[in-house]
């Protein structure tokens, strides 16, 4: 059986319904039903493409393929085919190894608001190798024209815009909008989303003039606790891009699970 389905697949990983993992044969010895090289994905949902070998080895490298994808780490498992009295998963008489990663959907910033700040985060997101999606309630504001580096365009009422958009645990949201009323507008359905990161511009002021809002609407203060507000990490950031590069670096500390100090902090002591 060949692997393009598999390739075709994982093409698109945009559209998963959750994080998969990628299973391929790496060794082989004795008599197995796949050489190395056979490939499967296995989605989250329990669907699957391609093949390791089917039967009681397929559902073992599926049960571990499940594991990886929720702890997000690789693995490499021996599958023995010998003595099912032992606990074997089969009677050909080889084993396999297989090498299991997780593949998740394609890292994705929202930024809401393509003002000055918006703009300049839409642009250094992409150049970071992100895919962009902007929405705007201006619609002159939310197109290629003023911000030819997303890839997704949502313009309108940002409540309807976003209600048709997927928010996933790969998705990080940079509101950059101009003001409250359009925070507390969005804020509900973004704080209760899957969304890895849902961050919020503006001064302390501003943002605990916001969260009054919020717990008067009843949002719970845990919901509200998700949010990074004010937005960025602390750099005495002043012009829009400058922002903008102190937005995206809380992004991709919060990514890689790093708390944002200075390398320097994590380096052994110079003793002289």
């Amino acid at each position: 059986m060949s692997n393009q389905e598999v390739y075709r697949a994982l093409a698109e990983p945009v559209g998963l319904p959750g994080p998969a993992a990628l299973c391929t044969v790496v060794r082989t010895g004795g008599s197995v039903p796949r050489r190395a090289g056979a490939k499967m994905l296995v989605y989250s949902d329990g669907q699957t493409v391609g093949t390791v070998g089917g039967g009681e080895l397929e559902a073992r490298v599926i049960a571990h393929a499940h594991e990886v994808a929720q702890k997000r780490e690789s693995a490499l498992i021996t599958v023995p085919l010998v003595d099912p009295n032992k606990g074997d998963a089969g009677v050909c008489g080889g084993e396999m190894d297989v090498f299991i990663e997780p593949v998740l959907a394609e890292p994705t910033i929202l930024v809401i608001g393509c003002g000055h700040i918006g703009r300049e985060v839409a642009a250094l997101a992409k150049w970071a190798g992100f895919r962009v999606a902007v929405t705007d309630d201006r619609v002159e504001f939310c197109g290629p024209e003023h911000v030819p580096e997303a890839d997704i365009y949502l313009p309108g009422a940002i409540p309807e815009a976003l209600a048709g958009f997927e928010i996933t645990d790969q998705t990080y949201i940079a509101a950059a909008t101009r003001g409250v009323r359009t925070d507390v507008q969005a804020l509900p359905h973004l704080l209760r989303s899957p969304a890895a990161y849902v961050g919020v511009i503006g001064s302390r002021r501003r943002w605990s003039v916001a969260v009054q809002e919020l717990q008067d609407l009843g949002v719970p203060d845990e919901i509200i606790g998700r949010a990074h507000a004010p937005i960025g990490l602390e750099i005495g950031a002043e012009t829009p891009r400058e922002i903008a590069v102190s937005i995206l670096a809380e992004i991709i500390a919060e990514r890689q699970g790093r708390d944002g100090r200075p390398m320097r902090w994590h380096a052994p002591s110079l003793v002289i």
